[in-house]
């Protein structure tokens, strides 16, 4: 067995509006895992993190990307070797760009690579959407690309969705945060027929408006009455960002994941004005933020 693997994750966004639990895409920005086998009689775990935000990783048994490298050795049947990590984030914490996600995946991908690849990719997509709760985030940052998730008769099927080359996102961060649990917390439990029908048209348009750019299919589909209206008010100062990203030519934006980064699509023509016209919105609100876009990543979790 090796003593030694490393993990590359992607951070993604979820959603994409009408998307929600079930659509997501990977990003160009990553998280990185170096796992280490200790020797014999050293101590069981050794965390480092380095990068923008490290000092608020945890650095004992309660680290997430460790929890999930012990959770497939514990599915494998076998007791986890002692081990130092090494976690470089470039991915941002707790503003709806999956870095919860990138550390499931990265733990996972680490433990299987030092096991010897006991588990088919299938079943390190299982143990991470167990992990999470939901597959919107892991799946695409474990396979790459923009991928929808469906539960069918107790498996997962995962349907890549094509990506138009000439959309792009554009992802505007503020240093703010919002947690998946308050955002969650906001969601009405029912949701009547009209509100239904209103999303499910719009997922299909959506999928069609991702593959062809077309931005009048894109401008209705990222409409969303299932969970946007109620998670945009806990955004503070979001809908001058909106008005302004479309005023520069986006199609529309959504929120990234559970917020508060907000999401915006564009024809590659107009993402870098987009991105400007975005930053200044929130820079006049008084808000740090960090605006840019941004391509797609098409290869997922890789070893590096």
């Amino acid at each position: 067995m090796p003593d030694f693997a490393t993990a590359i994750v992607p951070g993604t966004t979820a959603n994409l509006g009408v998307g929600f639990d079930c659509l997501g895409a990977a990003l160009k920005i990553y998280n990185r895992f170096q796992f280490s086998v200790l020797e014999d009689g050293a101590e069981t775990l050794k965390i480092v993190a380095t990068g923008r935000e490290a000092e608020r990783v945890s650095t004992d048994e309660t680290n997430l990307a460790y929890r999930a490298f012990v959770k497939l050795y514990d599915h494998l049947g076998k007791r986890p070797p002692p081990i130092a990590l090494e976690i470089e984030l470039g991915v941002p914490l707790a503003r709806g760009l999956g870095s919860s996600a990138t550390a499931i995946v990265g733990g996972l991908v680490g433990a299987n690579q030092l096991a010897g690849n006991p588990l088919e990719i299938g079943e390190v997509m299982d143990l991470a959407i167990a992990l999470e709760g939901h597959p919107d985030n892991v799946v695409p940052a474990l396979l790459g690309n923009c991928q929808l998730s469906v539960a069918a008769a107790g498996q997962w099927q995962i349907c890549p969705l094509d990506w138009h080359p000439d959309l792009i996102p554009v992802v505007a961060i503020p240093n703010f945060e919002l947690s998946t649990e308050e955002a969650r917390s906001v969601l009405p439990a029912e949701l009547n027929r009209a509100d239904a029908i209103f999303n499910i048209s719009r997922m299909g348009l959506l999928v069609r408006g991702l593959a062809s750019n077309r931005g009048d299919w894109l401008k209705a589909a990222m409409a969303d009455k299932l969970h946007q209206p109620y998670r945009l008010p806990l955004i503070r100062g979001c809908e001058p960002v909106r008005e302004a990203a479309i005023a520069a030519g986006a199609y529309g934006t959504v929120i990234s994941g559970a917020g508060p980064t907000l999401l915006a699509l564009s024809d590659v023509g107009r993402s870098e004005a987009v991105a400007v016209a975005m930053q200044a919105a929130w820079e006049a609100q008084g808000v740090e933020v960090e605006a840019r876009a941004i391509a797609l990543d098409f290869e997922g979790a890789r070893s590096g």
